[in-house]
């Protein structure tokens, strides 16, 4: 008796606090998942650096030990330069003297990347002037993008979402669900084909040194807005049309992220990821229920009321033993 009472009070216990039970599931899940890409990434890659490091620290020996006349302090120096050089964007390799970072078609590429959060890192501001314009252009320009791509997306999944899954939904009879999941489907396999399969084929070609598979983490790193900075498009030696390249790539950036917007917003749409999604909010407070139950109640009654009353005016219509005649008519009848 006693423990089918405790039982039943734990089952009452988790079934009203079953969206902060589901939250934090979902903290531990995430933590969880940070954890196991630490792991993973450790595992994989610390092997390559340490590689790299004794091929490194092996070529430096071989240099000094050839060149007795330059010290270990001068050499770290020259070294120290070039790689802050290089974290700005500027290399001193005779081969990639030609290309300037700071050109219209590169600024337009670099304001792209900016506004849109992707942030490649190969080339920032300099002076101090352009860190200061980088942080008040950021500031206006994040939400402006923001507004922008929320007002195009709105506008196109009306048309490529909405409108067909209701079209095949009325027109022909099918379930409102299942046309939407099918939709979803179809429409993130055009959109990784659109936007994935065919761009990465395209710079594997136009890229010297990328071959597909760098490629295509290439669009994914940018269209998922993590702009790594470790492949960036058009910064090889003698790429030919090297300003229209860049400004290709700023417009396939552009509606790359549009056409991944939409995908995300048509998916979130689905019924069933909505109910999902339920699971992790807070439920409303009972005061607020109620106000939308007595608005839905209000709406309700007027509604029924209005049915009803032209319910009664359809019968007294309809109805075959009702005299349709006035009281006046009537009692002048009657004085006759």
């Amino acid at each position: 008796m006693l423990q089918s009472l405790a039982g039943s009070s734990c089952v009452r216990l988790v079934e009203q606090h079953r969206s902060a039970w589901c939250f934090a599931l979902l903290v531990l899940g995430y933590l969880l998942y940070l954890v196991f890409g630490a792991v993973v990434f450790s595992s994989v890659e610390l092997p390559y650096e340490d590689l790299l490091r004794q091929e490194l620290g092996k070529l430096k020996q071989r240099f000094l030990e050839e060149h007795a006349c330059l010290s270990e302090q001068q050499l770290e120096q020259f070294l120290m330069r070039v790689l802050e050089a290089s974290n700005y964007g500027v290399s001193v390799l005779s081969n990639a003297s030609g290309n300037w970072n700071w050109d219209f078609t590169s600024s337009l590429f670099f304001a792209s990347t900016v506004l849109s959060t992707t942030g490649y890192g190969h080339t920032v501001p300099l002076s101090d002037g352009g860190k200061a314009f980088c942080i008040i252009y950021s500031v206006i320009g994040i939400p402006f993008t923001l507004l922008f791509l929320t007002a195009v997306v709105q506008r196109i999944i009306v048309h490529v979402t909405r409108r067909p899954v209701l079209y095949f939904h009325i027109r022909w009879g099918f379930s409102k669900q299942l046309v939407a999941i099918i939709h979803a489907m179809i429409l993130g396999f055009i959109a990784v084909s659109c936007f994935f399969l065919i761009p990465a084929a395209i710079f594997s070609v136009l890229e010297d040194d990328w071959n597909f598979l760098e490629s295509f983490y290439f669009c994914f790193i940018s269209l998922s807005t993590i702009g790594l900075g470790d492949y960036v498009p058009g910064e090889g030696y003698n790429q030919k049309f090297r300003e229209l390249y860049k400004i290709g790539i700023t417009c396939y950036l552009l509606l790359g992220l549009i056409a991944m917007l939409v995908v995300l917003e048509t998916f979130c749409e689905l019924h069933e990821l909505k109910k999902f999604r339920k699971l992790f909010y807070v439920k409303k407070d009972k005061e607020e229920d109620q106000v939308h139950i007595m608005e839905h109640d209000q709406l309700s009654f007027s509604s029924i009321s209005d049915q009803a009353a032209s319910m009664k005016d359809d019968q007294k219509a309809n109805e075959p033993f009702v005299n349709s005649q006035s009281p006046t008519s009537n009692d002048s009848s009657l004085n006759n």
